[in-house]
């Protein structure tokens, strides 16, 4: 059992990506799937599938990777935010990532979204990926 379900799943894709599988599986939480929306409304995922297991009652997602000419959208993502240090920071001193070629995954009030969405609308949050 894990503790922490985003650094569950940002392992899992780094993993994926490097050994250049198509998809990988991870456990569901509402945090994770709003994560993957982003991802995947951000261009770095090509798409995401919930399945519910009737004998374990367990849902798991399995997320389909994009790949072009054998070379992985996702060239690196870090989690930034942690059980045991959590990064919150206002709307005006939201990081770019890469000067604004990689995304920051942000937990607003609004839902996750990513930082030029939060910078645009005025809203702080928990800075819990960098994507690029």
């Amino acid at each position: 059992m894990f503790t922490d379900p985003i650094a569950d799943l940002i392992i899992r894709i780094k993993n994926a990506n490097r050994a250049r599988h198509p998809n990988c599986t991870i456990n569901t939480s509402k945090i994770t799937s709003a994560i993957l929306e982003v991802l995947k409304s951000e261009g770095y995922i090509e798409n995401y599938e919930t399945k519910k297991n009737n004998k374990s009652n367990v849902t798991r997602t399995i997320i389909t990777l994009k790949f072009k000419d054998q070379v992985p959208a996702i060239s690196g993502i870090k989690q930034i935010s942690k059980p045991g240090l959590r990064i919150y920071q206002e709307s005006k001193k939201l990081p770019r990532v890469l000067s604004g070629l990689g995304v920051a995954i942000i937990s607003t009030s609004q839902g996750v979204v990513t930082d030029k969405f939060a910078r645009t609308n005025n809203l702080g949050g928990e800075v819990i990926a960098y994507v690029w």
